[in-house]
């Protein structure tokens, strides 16, 4: 059984020559039933074994139109047969396989995130609004296939398009991203203080003085809480860092006297 991403090896063609095969198929079904219904021909058990022949190669032909697909660059289609994983195709083009796979296409594209700010508690457990902006994209095909359920927050009219579809399952992933981005905020946020203010060692990594180091910390959290969705965080950062409203007045006093007694000193 497949668990991981793989290459699909099966069978795929050009899509322009199977279109122009595909056409040549229905000329010559349509040049055949027609002279098998023209009563000035003769051949009387011929003409029945011509009309059963272009009745199934016509049946054939209507299912052939299913097999195509075309694929942008950064974009992948996930092909099932009958339930099972046969593999993923990124090479862009105009290809065509068998019918009877299942075609699910993902963009590898990437995409931001501005999360809104959320109250969180810091180490010292003063409340403070944190916000963040996530770039990121599907890395494992697989995995946000079938290690996530984004089919069921698909929307009925999502159905009815492919590309609605596509659109509305990425989506899903956004609000994946969104939410376990509040939560890798609220775990970092946590585990340090807000300045130095709540510190007993200068020294030590705050959140406002933490730069880059937070934010690395953060992007770390954030692929780790994504790796099971087949995302990867090309890059996590903070972009907004306030105490909340209820102590700000109160904060802003006390790193004023703070300030005031710094200069004295």
């Amino acid at each position: 059984m497949k668990t991981k991403e793989e290459v699909f090896t099966g069978f795929k063609m050009s899509g322009i020559l199977m279109l122009i095969l595909n056409i040549l198929l229905i000329c010559l079904i349509t040049v055949s039933f027609i002279w098998a219904v023209d009563p000035s021909n003769n051949g009387g058990s011929i003409k029945v074994a011509v009309l059963i022949i272009d009745t199934v190669l016509f049946i054939f032909n209507c299912m052939f139109w299913g097999g195509f697909m075309q694929i942008e660059p950064n974009e992948a289609m996930v092909l099932l047969f009958f339930g099972k994983y046969s593999g993923t195709i990124k090479e862009n083009g105009f290809y065509w396989v068998n019918p009877f796979y299942t075609k699910k296409k993902l963009t590898l594209r990437a995409r931001n995130l501005d999360a809104e700010p959320i109250k969180v508690n810091d180490k010292s457990g003063n409340p403070i609004m944190i916000g963040v902006v996530v770039v990121w994209h599907v890395s494992d095909t697989y995995k946000a296939t079938f290690d996530i359920d984004s089919e069921s927050m698909l929307t009925a009219v999502a159905a009815n398009s492919a590309t609605h579809k596509v659109n509305e399952r990425m989506k899903s992933y956004q609000n994946f991203v969104k939410v376990q981005s509040d939560s890798a905020l609220r775990s970092v946020a946590g585990m340090y203080s807000y300045d130095h203010s709540g510190t007993d060692n200068p020294n030590d990594l705050t959140l406002r003085s933490g730069g880059e180091e937070i934010n690395d910390i953060l992007e770390n959290q954030l692929n780790e809480r994504l790796s099971i969705a087949g995302i990867h965080v090309i890059e996590a950062r903070i972009n907004y860092l306030a105490y909340a409203p209820e102590i700000a007045a109160v904060m802003l006093r006390r790193q004023q006297a703070e300030a005031i007694i710094a200069a004295r000193e």
